[in-house]
């Protein structure tokens, strides 16, 4: 049945991406988020947005969370010499877990600290951001340069930096999002998983599904270009954002009121972020 599904979503993939013209910087248009209470201090909310070209239809997942009432911690695996993570493994105690950061070959992208364990240094590159959580579950978004002063710090118990930002520490969109000819791809668009914080500080999950054919849609890697990802993060009242890895890679799993509800990529990666009750 899956393969017929995947099949299925290959055939939309290959009817619907052709290239564009379009300018990158196009209209999105959302409906106001139906929000539902799930564990205590996080809600899950559901929206459509509407873009031209392939993202004439997005529906996007989203998952608000106090920080202060859960525990964050990173969960690594590698399976027969390749990435072996996804959410078909993450613990009875995680109420919400998903890929997290960029990764390269079978090793994950830029700063990477578990259980207060430096595993990988920063990596490099004006668009990249770090999030980091100390032992009493606070969260600070940093910038590159702000990087080096965490690290000698020495309280940060978990860490991960991904890239491009799609709202930076001043809380604007960057411009190598916005125009093109910067180094980024500002036409491409794809299936997108992103975090953000809200200005009351909550942290923002979001990931896109294609939904051309409405709930029978196949996981396919259609959606919006980076600066409507963006615009929508910011629309949604974040203050700072950035993109993880996403495509094939975006995966969600969400556990409330005893049920365990999971948005599948195609691909296993090397690293998750997993969130449990405090």
């Amino acid at each position: 049945m899956r393969r017929h599904v995947a099949l299925a979503g290959i055939a939309i993939l290959c009817a619907v991406s052709v290239p564009s013209a379009r300018p990158p910087w196009t209209a999105l248009t959302a409906e106001a988020a139906e929000w539902y209470s799930g564990a205590p201090g996080m809600e899950r909310g559901a929206v459509e947005i509407a873009a031209t070209g392939d993202g004439f239809r997005t529906r996007v997942v989203l998952v608000r969370m106090d920080p202060s009432r859960f525990r964050f911690r990173h969960d690594a695996r590698l399976r027969n010499g390749g990435p072996g993570w996804s959410i078909d493994r993450v613990p009875a105690s995680a109420v919400v877990a998903l890929n997290a950061g960029q990764f390269s070959g079978i090793a994950p992208w830029g700063w990477l600290v578990m259980d207060g364990e430096e595993v990988r240094p920063p990596g490099r590159g004006p668009l990249s951001m770090a999030i980091t959580w100390d032992a009493g579950g606070r969260m600070r978004w940093l910038a590159p340069d702000d990087i080096p002063a965490a690290r000698a710090a020495g309280d940060v118990v978990e860490a991960l930096q991904s890239y491009p930002t799609l709202i930076d520490t001043r809380g604007e969109i960057p411009i190598q999002l916005r125009e093109d000819g910067r180094g980024v791809d500002v036409h491409h668009r794809d299936g997108r998983l992103a975090l953000g914080e809200l200005d009351d500080g909550r942290l923002l999950i979001a990931i896109t599904r294609f939904y051309g054919i409405g709930p029978l849609s196949p996981s396919i890697p259609l959606g919006p270009t980076l600066v409507e990802m963006a615009t929508f993060m910011k629309a949604q009242g974040c203050r700072r954002a950035v993109s993880l890895d996403g495509g094939i890679s975006a995966q969600l799993m969400v556990r409330e009121e005893g049920q365990t509800r999971t948005w599948r990529g195609w691909r296993k990666v090397p690293l998750g972020l997993i969130a449990e009750p405090r």
